[in-house]
């Protein structure tokens, strides 16, 4: 049973991770300042908008444990593409430019996250693989 509220933790931390994200690119650096950081970084124009989307979609899912397994699997991309923003930063995220550090440890915890379950209070929980 405590297994159970030990993910939930892990689901509520990583839901609310992704949609402050997302909500920081939206108000903060704004949608148009962040396609900027994207394609100063090599990215395509305007992906920054179906990674927001998929960021508070997938985010909210998690939060809520709708399919959260399913999601966090599904957002691991966008932490590899975050990981690769910030790779000849070094390791710490608090270098200047930040590190792929925090980057990292999410692809780890949304691992755990997927492989261990959503926890209680989901919604509605992915089933497990057979």
């Amino acid at each position: 049973m405590q297994s159970a509220y030990a993910f939930t933790l892990l689901r509520t931390a990583l839901g609310v991770m992704w949609c402050a994200h997302a909500l920081l690119k939206i108000f903060v650096f704004t949608l148009p300042g962040a396609d900027q950081f994207f394609v100063a970084h090599g990215f395509p124009p305007h992906a920054v908008y179906p990674v927001v989307a998929a960021e508070l979609a997938g985010g909210t899912m998690i939060l809520l444990g709708w399919h959260g397994r399913v999601a966090s699997l599904a957002l691991i991309p966008v932490l590899i593409g975050a990981a690769s923003v910030h790779v000849a930063n070094g390791w710490v995220f608090s270098a200047n430019g930040g590190g792929w550090e925090y980057p990292a440890f999410l692809i780890v915890a949304s691992l755990a996250h997927a492989l261990g379950g959503d926890g209680a209070c989901a919604l509605r929980p992915a089933r497990a693989a057979a």
